[in-house]
């Protein structure tokens, strides 16, 4: 029996395939790790995120507990913590391209903090449920931690990017402050905006789910824009 796949189905397919390394024979279920809230709040990729965020952490454990077997503890998770964190998935996605395959509403404000990450850890869901753990492990370790992971320049990084910028203006002794605001009116979809100010000129604005995550997303931006490292 032939099943002929649609135009749009097809291009799922292969970007699946890019992302994760395998050609989907459900692409139906990559379609919903891909639907945002904001188009069906009571259908979105939100229980295939639950499941992806899981899975992975258990994929990013187990791989450093067998690459790093004399180290302790604290030092394991506080590389998965670095491995796993908004900020990382968010970057992979952006560079893996999420941005023309989530189906979302366009909203007057920046688009959540968390899209790409989220939807990232929705397809690692898929991928499971599609294939088990097994080979979702091995994928997801070939496919997304090991090309866009330095784990040894890792070891060193920070990402509090709030803390640098102001030991940098404590150190440099200028004046640093961040202006928040609520930028959409849903309880359920609700955002946020922060302005980081340096000697009271407008150097980055941040957005997320929350207040801290809005100042972090504008930290992480003045510090590109700063060159701090």
């Amino acid at each position: 029996m032939f099943f002929f796949q649609s135009k749009e189905n097809k291009e799922l397919i292969r970007a699946i395939q890019f992302i994760l390394g395998y050609e989907t024979k459900k692409p139906e279920l990559f379609k919903l790790a891909l639907l945002h809230k904001s188009i069906k709040y009571e259908e979105s990729n939100e229980r295939l995120e639950f499941l992806g965020d899981a899975i992975l952490g258990l994929i990013v454990a187990n791989h450093l507990f067998k690459l790093y077997p004399f180290k302790n503890e604290g030092f394991l998770t506080k590389i998965r913590s670095k491995i796993v964190s908004r900020d990382s998935l968010n970057d992979i996605g952006r560079k893996m391209g999420l941005k023309k395959l989530i189906n979302i509403k366009r909203f007057k404000s920046k688009s959540y903090d968390s899209i790409y990450g989220d939807a990232l850890e929705a397809l690692i869901g898929a991928c499971y449920l599609e294939k088990g753990f097994d080979f979702c492990e091995k994928n997801v370790i070939k496919n997304i931690i090991l090309p866009y992971f330095d784990l040894e320049k890792l070891t060193t990084q920070t990402h509090n990017f709030k803390s640098k910028i102001l030991e940098w203006a404590q150190k440099e002794k200028i004046s640093i402050n961040f202006i928040v605001e609520k930028t959409s009116k849903s309880s359920r979809l609700s955002e946020f905006k922060s302005i980081l100010k340096i000697d009271g000129k407008n150097v980055s604005t941040g957005y997320g789910k929350s207040k801290k995550n809005a100042e972090k997303d504008a930290s992480r931006i003045a510090c590109e824009k700063l060159q701090l490292g």
